[in-house]
């Protein structure tokens, strides 16, 4: 079934994810989060994607929740959304409570390919808050962010009380989600929120040569295994945990058929061919590469 709230193409190894809602802003909703969800479903069951490159459909890139519900936007018991436990109450514990941002971000999270948001407009609420688990984040002259969410009366979401202060730091995470105010590019640029500023014609092609110098140049499930350590050795509690994985794998790759090639091609003053797959060559001593569902 073709998606109706995002676009999906695949040209050249680079995979773009388009929030197509311009009408509204792309604003997220439960169709936006399943089908972001099986975009990178898609993006990771595919040996040919290289990186995927998250990007908006018209002025925004995400303008936050859609708030066409009213004042029960938010309000789960007064739509209904969460199922009854034994005692008829909403059982907080079932899967239907979660969050639908975090869901998406949880998937970002795990993704196989680097991931690079190329942030055009607006960018408030869940569009700022599933920016987070991309590795690399460039943004338009034209983007605005905003952690809205104490000025909407709910509190940080999609797991950004995780991502947000380990990408930009405790004190900058707490000055943008107490205030709640909407910021420059400028601004995102000098708090670390992205990596790079340019002009809005110039947004995509900036995006699409960092995803070519991955695709053209890295073995890729070098760049799978890469982007699992530096994510998930954030929460260990002491290097030790990062050398014994990382000298497993070092061990694993040493003897692929990845890194013959590596060398060879570098002795020899060639263009590598890798010729290992995610789909069929990650090492099996740490299976991170098997996403859990998250619609």
């Amino acid at each position: 079934m073709q998606p109706t709230t995002i676009t999906y193409a695949v040209d050249a190894g680079i995979a773009t994810i388009t929030l197509n809602r311009p009408d509204k802003l792309n604003a997220f909703n439960r169709v936006m989060m399943a089908e972001l969800i099986s975009a990178f479903d898609a993006a990771d069951a595919d040996d040919a994607v290289r990186a995927v490159i998250v990007t908006g459909a018209g002025r925004g890139f995400c303008a936050g929740a859609d708030l066409s519900g009213g004042e029960k936007t938010f309000d789960y018991d007064a739509r209904g959304t969460i199922k009854p436990g034994a005692a008829g109450t909403p059982d907080l514990s079932d899967d239907s409570a979660r969050d639908g941002g975090g869901r998406v971000t949880l998937r970002i999270f795990e993704s196989l390919k680097p991931v690079i948001g190329a942030i055009n407009g607006a960018a408030v609420g869940i569009g700022a808050t599933m920016l987070l688990p991309m590795d690399i984040r460039i943004a338009s002259t034209e983007a605005r962010f905003g952690f809205v969410f104490a000025r909407r009366g709910i509190v940080m979401e999609a797991c950004s009380s995780w991502f947000l202060p380990r990408a930009v730091g405790v004190s900058q995470a707490l000055e943008w989600t107490l205030s709640g105010r909407v910021f420059p590019a400028s601004e995102a640029l000098a708090g670390r929120l992205v990596s790079k500023v340019v002009e809005p014609a110039a947004l995509l092609p900036a995006a699409r040569a960092i995803a070519r110098e991955i695709a053209d140049n890295t073995a890729p499930v070098s760049v799978a295994l890469n982007r699992q350590l530096i994510w998930r050795m954030l929460g260990a509690d002491h290097p030790m945990e990062a050398h014994k994985i990382d000298s497993r794998l070092i061990y694993e790759r040493g003897r692929s058929r990845d890194t013959k090639e590596g060398v060879m091609s570098f002795l020899e003053k060639r263009p590598a061919r890798f010729p290992d797959t995610v789909s069929a060559d990650m090492p099996k001593t740490v299976p991170w590469w098997k996403p859990r569902r998250y619609e």
